[in-house]
Formats: C-alpha cells, structure tokens, sequence
C-alpha cells in the first residue's frame, strides 16, 4: 500500500459529465476505506458537483471555474502541492495537470501513445496506461490496484434533505425520458405508451427531467397531451435536488431511462432499473448495477439482466456504434432507439416489476 502521512489530504480529480463524476465515487470510497483519517477532496466542473451532495467519504468539493482567465489562475495557486496524494481519473491534459499541480505524489491513467503520453508517465509517481476497452467504474479503480489498495466496486448516491410530501405513499413508477442529447432519446409516442401500461399495472407514475429550457421542451412534447388515451403522470422534471432525486427513485417499484447521468444513479440506488440503450457501448459506459452484481454486460443483446438493472437495446448489426447518433451529431436520431417496441422495453419492466414483487 501506498505510503501516506497521518491525516493525509486526497484529491480526485474528474472534469467529466455527471455520469462520469458518480462513477468516480467507487475510487472515493476505496480511498476512505484505505486511509480512513485522510480529508478527501474532488475536483469537479461547477455544474457537477450536485451528484456528489451528502457523499460521507468526501471533506470538500472543489469546483472548476469556467474559462482560463483570473478564476483559473486562482485555482492553480489555492492547489499547488497542497495535497499529498492527487489523482486523475482521465488522461486528457488538463485534468493530469492539475494533478501534477496539486499533489506532492500524484496518479493517473495515461494513453500508450500520443504526443504527451511519455512526458505524463514521466511528470505522474502513479501511472497507470488507460484501458479504453474497460467499463468506466473498471477504469478509475485502476488507480486503486496501482496504489495497492483494495477496490471498492460501490457507487455513492447523492444524500441529503427531503422536502414534506415528496414521496409518494402508494407504489409508483419513474420515468426519466429525457438525456442531455438527442441521440440518446426514445420516442415520444413509446414513453406515453409505456406510461399507459404502467397505469394499467396500478402504478401511479413520476417523470423527471432536467431543469433546463431544453429539457423541459422536451418534457412537455412527451406528457402535455391530453385526451381519454393520455397517461396521467405527475411531473417532477426540474424541481428536485439531487438527493430528492435519489431517494424518488431509490423507493419506486420500478425506473425506466435512457443513457444518461439518471440512469446510472437509479442503478446506484438499488431501484429495479431499465435502461434504454442505442448507440453507447454497454461494456464501458453501461449503468453499474448496485455492489457491481452480475458481471461485465455484451456488447449488444435484446434484453440483458445485471442484478438490478435490465439493458434493453435494439440489437441491430452496427450496434453499439459508439458514434453520436447515425449522423454522428449530438442532435441526430438513432435508428437502433426510433424503431425499439415499446412491447420489448414493457416486457423488461415486467420482469423488474416481479422481482421488486418478489422482495417486498
């Protein structure tokens, strides 16, 4: 095991997406586990940070300010060496460097080959060479072998408050339709369909969203519907906390969701997930299911069950493609998501909704 003081200071270093910041915490929690005196601290973009509310192994969290101006400059003096250990979760420049900048010792993963690729092996005490093939949550806990200290394959929700009322007291459904690009999304008509259902299942159902413009637009093409056939579903989209969002979740009967930050929490809660999946490759970015039950998931596959999570894909034969829809634009469809049934995503949540029968 690494040699560090008494009381040592930690960084964690992870200037990604949401999702990518909860995957991280299992590289937290087995630093905690390992040096349970240390003050542990992450560094994150200012509009990630609420994934990590409550988390009991982290003394603070950083932001990263946006732009390289005054902001920036101030960071880099408020970190240097002021940390003994600073780890990277990524090989890209900048998040090496401030690992470099803030720690005595530093780690981090490192591409094996690329223009900068020798002079990080050389400026890290801790290198470890990147796996991309690697599921994400596999990826960060590299450091943790580098570093000879056990991995813990366990992912922390946000925690924290809950307003009065919040919860439902009947069972319930949530549906989280919308991820941050369009293609990633499922259909408009497929999500009232599968609302529908869950209605006629004596489920009341919860949709959630993002707070944006943009997500509510979109959550009001999905739900603002009227007419004898329309779902009733009572909308959350945009008013919860994190923590608020992980406890609605985390006692409902079943989740259904895309590939997106809320759906890898929902996995994290222990929730009975089912994840909706198209172009993303499953082997490295699909939802870790609670404790890491289950093994590592194909590549492509109708439906696949990973203890309390079901992937449920389109299999067609240039799946996952990992591009960003088939235009290869944020903003493009996804054929494989367009033509999944919604008969094939119901039959999932039937399964979710026996075991989850099968446990209360």
């Amino acid at each position: 095991m690494i040699a560090l003081p008494p009381r040592a200071r930690i960084l964690v270093i992870a200037l990604r997406r949401l999702g990518d910041v909860l995957l991280t915490t299992p590289l937290i929690r087995s630093l905690k586990r390992a040096f349970p005196d240390a003050a542990i601290d992450a560094l994150v973009f200012a509009d990630t940070e609420g994934i990590l509310a409550g988390n009991p192994d982290l003394a603070g969290v950083i932001t990263m300010p946006p732009g390289a101006g005054a902001g920036r400059f101030a960071l880099v003096r408020a970190l240097w060496r002021h940390y003994d250990l600073a780890l990277s979760t990524q090989s890209g420049d900048r998040p090496t460097l401030f690992a470099w900048i803030a720690g005595r010792a530093s780690g981090g993963p490192v591409a094996q080959a690329g223009g900068t690729a020798r002079l990080k092996r050389m400026a890290l005490d801790y290198p470890v060479v990147a796996n991309e093939a690697a599921h994400r949550v596999e990826q960060v806990l590299e450091l943790a072998t580098v570093l000879k200290i056990p991995a813990v394959r366990e992912l922390v929700c946000p925690t924290g408050p809950l307003r009065a009322g919040l919860l439902p007291s009947g069972d319930y459904a949530v549906i989280h339709a919308g991820p941050m690009f369009r293609y990633k999304r499922w259909t408009a008509e497929g999500w009232r369909a599968l609302a529908a259902a869950l209605a006629e299942r004596g489920l009341a159902v919860i949709a959630t969203g993002g707070p944006g413009p943009e997500d509510r637009r979109y959550g009001d093409e999905v739900w603002a519907h009227s007419g004898a056939a329309a779902p009733t579903v009572r909308r959350l989209d945009g008013v919860l906390t994190w923590p608020e969002l992980a406890a609605l979740i985390g006692a409902a009967r079943v989740y259904i969701g895309p590939d997106t930050s809320v759906t890898h929490l929902a996995a994290a809660t222990g929730a009975m997930t089912v994840a909706l999946y198209g172009p993303t490759d499953p082997r490295r970015f699909g939802p870790w299911p609670r404790g890491g039950a289950g093994g590592a998931w194909e590549a492509a596959g109708t439906t696949q069950r990973r203890g309390n999570v079901w992937l449920v894909q389109n299999p067609l034969p240039c799946l996952p493609c990992q591009n960003e829809g088939c235009e290869r634009r944020i903003d493009s469809y996804s054929r494989c998501l367009d033509a999944l049934l919604p008969r094939q995503v119901l039959a999932a949540v039937d399964e979710a909704l026996m075991s989850t029968g099968a446990t209360r």
